[in-house]
């Protein structure tokens, strides 16, 4: 796919229109990561987990958690660590 820049305008409520042309392959429903850096926007689509996905995710997570021993009660500190990191 090419390259393609359409020009838009965001709304007073802070609404921001895809042109048509540049939504082609995408569904209505379809979630997007938006990521800020300065002042350029990324639109990402995102495809979460199915169930069974996640459950695998889960188990996975469960395994790594005992082998570093990490209680259920450090998980909300090391959540907000690494997002202070992050932003």
């Amino acid at each position: 796919m090419t390259t393609e820049v359409e020009f838009v305008q965001m709304s007073q409520d802070g609404k921001i229109i895809i042109p048509k042309k540049l939504r082609e392959g995408f569904e209505e429903g379809t979630p997007f990561a938006v990521i800020r850096d300065k002042d350029t926007f990324l639109l990402k689509p995102v495809k979460f987990p199915g169930v069974k996905e996640f459950e695998a995710l889960v188990k996975k997570g469960v395994k790594i958690a005992k082998k570093r021993k990490i209680r259920e009660s450090d998980v909300d500190k090391i959540v907000h660590r690494h997002l202070k990191v992050a932003v």
